[in-house]
């Protein structure tokens, strides 16, 4: 035990101090994130995704007008609310289209695809305007990727079909399009773009809920699933607003992404789902991950 706990030292003293609170906060984003996409697959089962989706954000936006009234954070200015807006449309619609990819594929091509999807493209962005990272950062993302990957897995998936991928690409480019955007807004600013993401997304969908009749009440027995579903989902976006704001947009982007495996362990506690052995492998290589992305 005593060996373990100076590796431990060991291995902390070499840590890149300056990219720990994006560390956290994009982890801790992640954890959030799968929690809210539990609660959204839970609700989507009952009820269809227009239902789930505006429901949710909602009660997301609400929450976000309470947390900037209580923190007293300035209100944005106009090129920020408008960053907001588009950042709300984009993670809508990809929410609609990861539930419909859900819905109508395997969930084990579906997730990893989303999830690398919306890591992939903004390694490449970091790229291009943060500059490339260090050798071992992008060991670290690549074997990050792999994780969602092996995360992801399930006993049935087998070889994926090309129009089976079509949905699942089209989801993950519209979370990383979100990440992209709620980078834009200015520094200090967390919870009055997301109230600007919320207004957009239910605007845009609840007109094209009701136009479509698509938007019903939510089943009995399932709002308080919706409402859980908006908390988790905001506070995760807000999470990943600090993270960004905190170091380089990559690490940030990568850490959120890892989202799978928080909504794996809560089927594996709460629906008693079991995890195979290449889910654990998965989980292990997340680890190796974040230990590579936050060495100096």
């Amino acid at each position: 035990m005593l060996r373990g706990c100076l590796y431990f030292l060991l291995v902390a003293m070499t840590l890149d101090q300056a990219i720990l609170p994006t560390l956290f906060w994009g982890l801790l984003s992640s954890l959030i994130f799968g929690a809210g996409d539990f609660c959204g697959g839970l609700a989507s089962k009952k009820n269809n995704t227009f239902t789930v989706v505006v429901g949710a954000h909602f009660v997301g936006g609400i929450l976000m007008v309470i947390a900037a009234v209580a923190t007293g954070e300035e209100l944005p200015t106009l090129v920020d609310w408008g960053w907001g807006a588009a950042a709300g449309i984009a993670g809508a619609t990809a929410l609609m289209l990861f539930y419909r990819a859900l819905a109508n594929g395997r969930m084990g091509v579906v997730a990893p695809m989303t999830a690398v999807i919306s890591a992939a493209i903004p390694i490449v962005w970091g790229a291009i305007f943060d500059g490339l990272p260090t050798w071992l950062r992008f060991l670290g993302f690549l074997i990050a990727l792999a994780a969602v990957l092996f995360i992801s897995l399930d006993e049935e998936s087998g070889r994926p079909q090309l129009k089976e991928l079509l949905f699942p690409f089209l989801a993950g480019a519209g979370f990383a399009t979100f990440f992209i955007l709620v980078d834009q807004v200015e520094d200090g600013s967390v919870f009055w773009p997301l109230v600007g993401a919320r207004i957009a997304s239910v605007t845009l969908f609840g007109i094209l809920g009701l136009v479509t009749g698509q938007l019903k009440r939510p089943e009995k027995g399932t709002l308080g699933t919706v409402a859980l579903a908006g908390v988790f989902d905001t506070l995760g976006n807000a999470f990943f607003i600090i993270a960004t704001q905190a170091g380089r947009f990559d690490v940030a982007a990568v850490m959120g992404s890892l989202y799978p495996a928080s909504t794996i362990f809560l089927a594996r506690f709460i629906l008693n789902e079991r995890l195979v052995i290449l889910q654990w492998v998965g989980v292990g290589l997340a680890l190796i991950a974040v230990i590579l992305i936050a060495l100096a």
